[in-house]
């Protein structure tokens, strides 16, 4: 009997992918209407870390490498917000199941990005914390309380 490669949210990674069944035009303007910023799970996480915490933070730093998500400049504490498919959580199980080698090539540009930022703000004394868009909608007290014991 195959076991089947299922992940936390219970989606089946075994099958093979089909056709798409969008025309390009369609596909390119539903991907359009997909933001970088400001998406529902991270705009839910900030209000909530606003509730507990307290502390003055940013949002979408530029000036500081990789753009962090979530900035306490006085603590040198870096968020990081990662959603599940542009950051490719458990991305080698469900790699073969893209389209093409350009989303491939994406989320590995994106993968790789993720470490240099996350090595380089280590070596400059910032502490980074990064979570998955899952870990937010599934248990997104225990991040809160994972940066608030990092601010102390």
């Amino acid at each position: 009997m195959k076991k089947r490669a299922r992940n936390n949210l219970n989606r089946d990674f075994s099958i093979q992918r089909n056709s798409d069944p969008l025309t390009v035009h369609e596909r390119s303007r539903r991907m359009s209407l997909i933001r970088s910023k400001s998406t529902k799970f991270e705009s839910d996480f900030i209000v909530a870390l606003k509730k507990q915490t307290r502390k003055t933070f940013t949002s979408n730093d530029s000036s500081i490498l990789g753009k962090p998500d979530i900035v306490f400049k006085r603590y040198k504490i870096c968020v990081f917000l990662d959603s599940n498919f542009w950051h490719g959580w458990q991305y080698p199980r469900w790699k073969h199941l893209l389209k093409n080698d350009f989303w491939r090539e994406k989320i590995e540009r994106n993968r790789t990005r993720d470490k240099k930022v996350t090595r380089k703000l280590r070596a400059e004394g910032w502490v980074i914390l990064r979570f998955w868009e899952h870990q937010l909608k599934k248990n997104q007290s225990a991040c809160v309380k994972k940066i608030a014991d990092s601010l102390r």
